[in-house]
């Protein structure tokens, strides 16, 4: 507290030792579930063995180059091969057309990703203009938070980018928007931390055929939703559409920091050229980091984890709408694709009772930021079913509890608690 940054001023305060698998280690040897996976970052698990000996193996070469692509770094080009074919093939099952030729562009962090491609956009098109939707989510830094729809982020760093205009999520009726003037469009395929936000079918379909008509390009935010977690390897794939450029992160590094943005050669070749280097980054594509998102894209791919997500997803919506019929006074919704899905309470204290009692019972779940009262679960995708069902059975007592004792929910306890 003293020397580390505080984003909060109720820190979880867990302290961890260990972590393997689904479960995290404290310092009292206290064991945890993890049921948000480094809020869906450690998909295939924590600390696994196939990209513990990928890292071993890339340590024992060298740590850091010249990552501009000025040199040819092996870990780095193997990465960028198999995530361009697995990319252009979801592409081209989405839109049974087949994909052009991508290219990916590596960055360190969700919001850099979203960065680089609204610049690519810009540059692409010689547009100014976004449009984005209101209460979405796209990073911290200016220009990502300029097309972030959630004035709690916004208003206290204004003023922002211009020429941003925001529509609502779900509805057809502001995409006349989408005009010439309009460099790209950008979306979550499902709005992760404005609550779990699935949208209607259709709504991007006509999303597309929008950017279409103007010449505007589509960037579809993957950070969250990728790499299996909706129960496909991508999101946009439930809905049939192949975005211009697309951004990845979280997943993909299998717990080390990598991200970054996918498109066509002939987006991407834009930043090579008027000026060359117009678009660099000291540590992005780390080979270390490469290396491990390359073996994390084996594991999914090897274990068939995206379709072991959509098993978890019919197994969570079963459960959960039985807990929501079970108990309508404490939940009012539960939404979401695969193993991604969302509980929104009644009320806000109920919320956060429900996160603490959680920790108290070993389970670690996290409630979504500045708005509805929902948490959010995100397990990795290699759980398994006795462990889901543990949880679930954990999760159901915890709702019994807060209906039993009304004092759980006092707005006292404002710290979670961290002893049986």
């Amino acid at each position: 507290m003293r020397y580390l940054a505080q984003t909060s001023a109720t820190p979880l305060g867990l302290q961890i030792e260990d972590a393997s698998g689904c479960w995290l280690t404290d310092h009292k040897g206290r064991r945890f579930l993890d049921l948000i996976a480094g809020i869906a970052v450690n998909s295939i698990g924590h600390r696994h063995p196939a990209v513990f000996k990928a890292v071993q193996a890339q340590l024992d070469r060298y740590w850091h180059a010249n990552v501009y692509g000025e040199f040819v770094l092996a870990s780095q080009v193997s990465l960028a091969e198999k995530l361009c074919q697995i990319v252009a093939q979801a592409q081209t099952r989405a839109t049974n057309k087949e994909s052009p030729p991508l290219q990916f562009y590596p960055t360190n962090s969700g919001t850099e990703a979203n960065e680089g491609a609204l610049k690519l956009a810009r540059k692409y098109t010689g547009r100014k203009k976004f449009v984005a939707f209101h209460n979405s989510y796209h990073g911290d830094t200016f220009g990502s938070l300029s097309v972030t729809g959630r004035d709690v982020y916004r208003k206290p760093f204004e003023p922002l980018l211009a020429d941003v205009v925001f529509l609502n999520y779900g509805d057809l009726s502001g995409l006349d928007q989408v005009d010439e003037e309009t460099a790209a469009v950008i979306a979550e395929p499902i709005q992760g931390e404005a609550g779990i936000i699935v949208p209607p079918d259709g709504f991007f379909a006509t999303v597309r055929k929008a950017c279409d008509r103007s010449g505007a390009v589509l960037i579809l935010d993957e950070i969250q939703t990728g790499f299996g977690r909706t129960g496909k390897w991508f999101a946009f794939e439930h809905w049939g559409v192949a975005p211009d450029i697309v951004t990845v992160g979280k997943a993909l590094g299998g717990g080390f920091p990598i991200s970054g943005f996918l498109a066509p050669l002939s987006i991407m070749e834009t930043l090579s050229r008027d000026p060359p280097l117009c678009h660099v980054t000291t540590f992005g594509g780390h080979p270390v980091a490469s290396a491990a998102a390359a073996a994390a894209l084996e594991v999914l791919k090897s274990f068939q984890l995206p379709e072991r997500a959509a098993q978890i997803g019919c197994l969570l919506k079963q459960r959960l709408h039985l807990l929501k019929r079970t108990f309508p006074d404490l939940i009012a919704d539960v939404r979401g694709l695969g193993a991604m899905w969302g509980i929104e309470f009644s009320r806000h204290e109920i919320c956060d009772a429900f996160v603490r009692l959680a920790l108290k019972h070993h389970l670690i779940v996290c409630r979504t930021l500045h708005g509805r009262p929902v948490i959010r679960l995100s397990p990795p995708l290699i759980i398994s079913e006795g462990e889901l069902d543990w949880a679930l059975s954990v999760m159901e007592g915890i709702l019994r509890e807060i209906r039993e004792s009304p004092a759980s929910t006092s707005r006292k306890q404002t710290q979670a608690p961290l002893s049986n």
